[in-house]
């Protein structure tokens, strides 16, 4: 009975040990009796008892970081600098066979490589191209690993600390700089207000000039205007002198010489002036008085 009961359970352990479930994202590499079968998975995998052997393998996206690392630069500038780095498993037979211990390897390389990579690059390069040694970063690992099996997708720089003196140079540049911007930004503002001032003055004595122009046409025209009207009412005066004129006859005329000749007896003056047509007009008075009786 005991016998029974542990060859039940030593069926179970064997199943349990042979029969295994993969997901997606990973994958099994099968190796029978010591010889690689390639990958396996994803879902139900049937595995040899004490002859097939798996090596489990993760084919997402995994990110790894490479702690601070002293670095001299081209100029002999001694920096710190660290960096993450993203990988993607593409072969996982490769990845398994042809790297002991994949992870350690790439993060030896990783830190060879960013020695090469900005050992070749002056300081201010480093400090201002990221996105450059980034990129040179992640060919170069890519060129390594890719013989693993292994894609790396991309690199980026994190942190990068230059020596103290360094630093205290870089504050005063950036103080030096902000002042010079303050100083032309004021600059400029006192130019613009100046410019617009003197574009205010413009303006106003340019509307100004018009004003007066305006006036003057103005009263130009209202003194044409006055002329004329005085003008029309003298044309107007006239006519009407005229007519009343045309309606006096020759007798009114000389009633009018008597009139004056009076007004000039009543002077103290013994001397007397008498108009040429005088005696014309006395005889014409006197006939037409006679013609009347």
């Amino acid at each position: 009975m005991f016998g029974y009961f542990f060859l039940i359970v030593l069926a179970l352990l064997l199943l349990v040990t042979a029969v295994k479930i993969v997901p997606e994202y990973q994958r099994l590499v099968v190796f029978r009796l010591g010889r690689c079968v390639g990958a396996k998975g994803p879902g139900f995998i049937f595995l040899i008892p004490f002859v097939d052997k798996a090596v489990r393998v993760d084919l997402r996206e995994q990110v790894r970081e490479i702690p601070h690392q002293t670095v001299i630069t081209a100029d002999n500038a001694s920096i710190s600098l660290d960096f993450i780095w993203y990988y993607k498993i593409l072969d996982p037979a490769e990845s398994v066979l042809q790297v002991g211990n994949f992870e350690r390897a790439a993060e030896g390389i990783a830190t060879t490589t960013l020695r090469a990579v900005v050992g070749g690059i002056e300081l201010d390069q480093v400090l201002v191209d990221r996105e450059h040694i980034n990129n040179m970063l992640r060919t170069r690992l890519d060129e390594v690993t890719e013989r693993w099996g292994v894609k790396v997708t991309n690199v980026e720089i994190r942190e990068i600390i230059p020596p103290r003196e360094i630093q205290d140079a870089m504050n005063r540049q950036m103080t030096a700089e902000r002042v010079r911007r303050a100083l032309v930004t004021e600059s400029t503002g006192e130019q613009e207000a100046a410019i617009n001032i003197a574009e205010g003055d413009r303006q106003a004595t340019v509307l100004r000039a018009k004003g007066a122009k305006q006036s003057a046409i103005l009263d130009a025209e209202g003194a044409r205007q006055a002329q004329l009207l005085q003008a029309e009412g003298y044309a107007d005066a006239l006519e009407k002198i005229y007519a009343s004129a045309q309606a006096i006859d020759q007798k009114t005329i000389t009633l009018q010489y008597f009139e004056t000749l009076k007004k000039m007896g009543e002077g103290a003056s013994t001397k007397y002036i008498f108009p040429m047509e005088f005696t014309s007009l006395l005889g014409d008075f006197i006939k037409k008085g006679k013609g009347d009786e």
